[in-house]
């Protein structure tokens, strides 16, 4: 019976997971998630090519909170679902580490309660986070767990980077830039070198482009500056989230439309970013499709606020030799990556328009001064190398 890795990603409403085998290159075995949580709740997984093996639904008017769904995929694990393979750890992502941890640990009492006190710097995601990691204590208190955070990555940043103009008294609190997504930004760090080394040694500009969207300067593979700052909220708009915003609006807010901290916590996740500005969806897909005028709104400032930050960004790295783009959108999207390109031709770049459309790693032109690649994420299998790693 070969050994196996649980890799779990909890938010408000799904959570996600991946089963990979620990052999002398880690291979994904399934992959799946439980969506729809707690009203609605399905239950899918597929193998490695994609292929739907199982699926349920619960009775409508029946409830899934996330340790009952943690307690059922572990049920279902323990089945004779995993073709002879046993599980012998698990990895989570954790979206926030705050300035302690700089790289994945191996799960203690104490480690948990650190990761609890951080819930007031992402109180959207580390609640979710935690509580899976609560519920597979629960349920297998004897499977080893690895904590892996989506800030570690941006850790290396130096400080003029990472401060903002306040009082030194609350930098010292804490309340400085994090950045995200450092998992995805991890991952094509690492397979650059094989993909482009010139950009893994140089300066290379990420664009994580999906429902949440950042983007991260690196040289020589490690991160220098990002988008996104003391929260997920800051920089480029999102599926439903703002972005950057004068914080001048919330002051508005507060005292002219007497919003409180929740309503307005509301609408800069969930009722702005593409949502807000096409009121239409958050989906980029649709946008794409729709001939309603309000979507190309929200389309073209998608681009112009990525064409700023991607200038901004170039400038903190003194030049660019690469752009690549990830992410559901970044991946997906050519017509999205043609509209950035093309806005970036005075960096030098030079968009492969037939490479682009078809799908193709490489898509800028051969004459172009800035390399642009088309790298597909694997966050998952980034906390599967860290957890065997640590149980090594």
């Amino acid at each position: 019976m070969a050994d196996a890795i649980l890799v779990l990603n909890a938010g408000s409403s799904s959570i996600k997971f991946s089963i990979f085998v620990i052999e002398a290159k880690l291979r994904q075995l399934l992959r799946g998630q439980i969506e729809g949580l707690p009203r609605t709740p399905r239950f899918v997984v597929n193998d490695d090519h994609g292929e739907t093996l199982e699926e349920k639904k619960w009775d409508s008017g029946g409830e899934l909170s996330h340790p009952e769904a943690i307690e059922f995929l572990l049920t279902w694990a323990r089945g004779k679902k995993l073709q002879g393979h046993s599980i012998v750890a698990a990895g989570h992502r954790v979206v926030h580490g705050g300035v302690r941890f700089d790289r994945p640990v191996l799960l203690t009492p104490s480690i948990l309660a650190d990761l609890e006190s951080l819930t007031p710097l992402a109180p959207l995601h580390q609640p979710h986070n935690v509580a899976a990691i609560k519920a597979v204590s629960e349920h297998a208190a004897n499977l080893p767990q690895v904590v892996c955070f989506d800030t570690s990555f941006h850790l290396t940043q130096p400080a003029v980077a990472r401060n903002f103009a306040i009082p030194r008294r609350w930098t010292d609190a804490g309340i400085r830039r994090y950045g995200f997504h450092g998992l995805s930004y991890e991952y094509i760090a690492s397979v650059l070198p094989e993909i482009d080394p010139q950009a893994a040694t140089g300066r290379t500009v990420v664009a994580h482009l999906g429902n949440g969207v950042s983007m991260c300067a690196m040289r020589g593979g490690r991160s220098i500056a990002t988008t996104m700052g003391f929260t997920a909220l800051d920089g480029l708009p999102m599926g439903t989230r703002s972005g950057s915003i004068d914080p001048g609006v919330l002051l508005y807010w507060l005292d002219h439309e007497h919003k409180s901290a929740r309503q307005i916590e509301h609408l800069l996740y969930h009722e702005s970013g593409l949502l807000g500005v096409s009121g239409i969806s958050s989906d980029m897909r649709s946008l794409l499709q729709s001939s309603d005028p309000r979507a190309l709104e929200a389309i073209e400032l998608f681009v112009y606020r990525i064409g700023r930050e991607l200038g901004s960004l170039a400038a903190a790295l003194g030049g660019l030799d690469a752009l690549v783009f990830t992410g559901g959108i970044g991946e997906n999207a050519a017509a999205v990556r043609t509209s950035v390109c093309q806005g970036a031709a005075w960096f030098g770049v030079q968009l492969d328009v037939q490479a682009n459309d078809a799908g193709e790693s490489r898509i800028s032109a051969p004459a172009s001064r800035v390399n642009v690649w088309v790298i597909p994420t694997n966050e998952e299998l980034m906390i599967a190398r860290h957890t065997r790693s640590l149980l090594a």
